[in-house]
């Protein structure tokens, strides 16, 4: 069976190499660089194998890459703590939103109408988690902190994509910035399958969820090789995901 590799970082300056891959299956590094091909400096290397490649790589690579821990170091969070974060956090929270279903927001009226009808409408004076949510969001935008979120569509998109799509305007008119990009344009800029919000690019809240799509709890990371991981992965996705009036339109056309 083949490995789950992911791509930590490089050391290159554009082409790539050298560069720390994490096997997150079983843990284990890979590091590919430029070979050692000198017959006097192989010579001095202990214990190398004629089935083994010794290659060179920068210190700052293994420094900047290379996991800490052998087994990441998290802290598990419940659901109401992880919504305490976005009372609390300072400048910005970004989420990369990757999932064809969450179970959550099934579970309500909004979900039955967008089944029966194909929209979505809005009572801000409702008493609920998502309108609980948007206030809290409007307060921190007064307070000139940025929410951004790219979300993944896939082609065409699922019954809880449509859904989110037809109802992220009244996320937008409570102040986040919400982008969409194709699930072929993220599989071809490699952006992970994780789903997680990423605050003030120093704590990563990774979300997640059972084998129904319901979210279970939260990990918090603050590993710094994974924060700038992530940092990356943002400034990829928001490069070049679409704003969502823009995305519709275009969706609508080609339909």
């Amino acid at each position: 069976m083949a490995r789950r590799l992911r791509f930590n970082g490089t050391g290159g300056s554009g082409g790539g190499c050298p560069s720390v891959h994490e096997d997150l299956g079983s843990g284990e590094v890979i590091v590919h660089g430029p070979r050692l091909t000198d017959p006097e400096d192989i010579a001095q290397l202990q214990h190398l194998s004629a089935e083994e490649v010794a290659v060179v790589v920068p210190r700052e690579l293994l420094v900047d890459w290379t996991p800490k821990e052998k087994t990441r170091q998290v802290r598990t969070i419940d659901l109401g703590e992880f919504s305490d974060l976005f009372s609390k956090f300072e400048h910005t929270a970004w989420r990369l939103e990757t999932r064809r279903r969450y179970a959550s927001d099934e579970a309500n009226d909004r979900w039955d109408q967008f089944i029966e009808t194909g929209s979505v409408t809005e009572d801000w004076s409702e008493d609920t988690p998502t309108s609980g949510f948007r206030k809290t969001i409007r307060d921190q935008r007064a307070q000139g902190k940025r929410v951004e979120r790219v979300r993944l569509v896939d082609q065409p998109p699922t019954t809880g994509q449509r859904y989110l799509l037809e109802g992220a305007r009244w996320n937008i008119k409570s102040g986040e910035d919400i982008r969409n990009l194709w699930r072929a344009d993220a599989e071809r800029l490699q952006l992970p399958a994780e789903d997680f919000w990423l605050f003030d690019s120093r704590l990563i809240a990774l979300l997640r969820f059972d084998d129904e799509d319901q979210l279970t709890h939260v990990d918090l990371i603050t590993e710094p090789a994974e924060v700038v991981r992530c940092c990356m992965v943002r400034d990829a996705a928001w490069h070049h995901a679409v704003p969502w009036k823009q995305f519709m339109a275009e969706m609508h056309s080609d339909a």
